[in-house]
């Protein structure tokens, strides 16, 4: 039995379709904070809240693989994921996929604290482990994409720091290959996209997709900060989206690995893909 938490997320959804099409629907489990909302999704369904650990008891319980999907509240993770890793230890999982960040045990990314100190709970449970080292998704940027349609540019503080990135189902692919198929344990993968790029290479994409002219304003940090606040982003998002930013600037999210190719056995999205589709 294969399940799935945070099921009910963009991603998760996107593996459980994948899952269905290489396995029995009654071989997954969808494990999500509420339940009457993933009732669509054709498979098993059981609670499982990261705030609650009784509930990722009784939703891993049965579990021969489980794909951990990484909670979203930034600053909470390391604790969800500890009482997820020891239901799976309860549940004798035979392989606990996690889904990590870019180089989680040496980058100096702001997102990569809490996924390093999550691989080393894995490590250390004894578990065979997968970990998925997620790169940039594509739709992260549909705000921008759309902001530029409506408004004719975007700004930030990225300077040319490049950016590798694929789309979500291409990260889900790669979840259902591992999640299906035999020989993944205990290994890393580095998934980014086959093309990087720059904002100002985004300006010119969404330019072209429109046939408007679209411009990318390179800020300072500050300038930038204070540009969202303007635009009524709360201070703490605002920091966080600057040092994104920063990193990116730093090309900490630019390298391109050819895993997440290989994974799915085929080329992954081009961001221009995904521009077309939004506009």
């Amino acid at each position: 039995m294969i399940v799935v938490t945070a099921a009910n997320g963009q991603l998760g959804r996107l593996v459980i379709e994948g899952l269905k099409a290489k396995v029995p629907a009654d071989q997954i489990v969808a494990a999500v904070r509420s339940p009457e909302k993933a009732a669509d999704l054709g498979v098993a369904v059981r609670k499982a809240d990261y705030n609650e650990p009784e509930t990722l008891t009784a939703a891993l319980a049965g579990a021969d693989k489980v794909l951990l999907i990484s909670g979203s509240e930034v600053g909470q993770r390391v604790e969800q994921h500890r009482a997820a890793v020891e239901a799976a230890q309860k549940a004798g999982v035979r392989q606990l996929v996690y889904t990590s960040a870019p180089k989680a045990d040496t980058s100096p990314l702001i997102l990569a604290p809490e996924h390093k100190a999550t691989e080393e709970i894995i490590r250390a449970s004894g578990l065979p482990f997968t970990f998925l080292r997620n790169g940039w998704y594509n739709e992260n940027y549909l705000r921008t994409i759309e902001q530029a349609v409506s408004t004719g540019g975007f700004v930030g503080s990225a300077g040319q720091g490049r950016i590798a990135s694929a789309a979500r189902a291409d990260y889900a692919a790669a979840a259902v290959e591992v999640l299906t198929s035999a020989g993944y344990e205990n290994k890393v993968y580095e998934l980014s996209g086959d093309e990087s790029w720059t904002y100002d290479d985004l300006a010119g994409e969404i330019g072209k997709a429109t046939g408007k002219t679209i411009t990318y304003t390179d800020l300072t940090p500050d300038q930038h900060k204070a540009a969202l606040i303007e635009a009524g982003v709360p201070d703490e998002t605002a920091q966080f989206v600057v040092a994104l930013d920063a990193d990116t600037k730093a090309n900490l999210l630019g390298e391109i690995t050819g895993e997440l190719r290989a994974l799915i056995g085929r080329p992954t999205t081009p961001i221009t893909d995904t521009i077309a589709a939004a506009v």
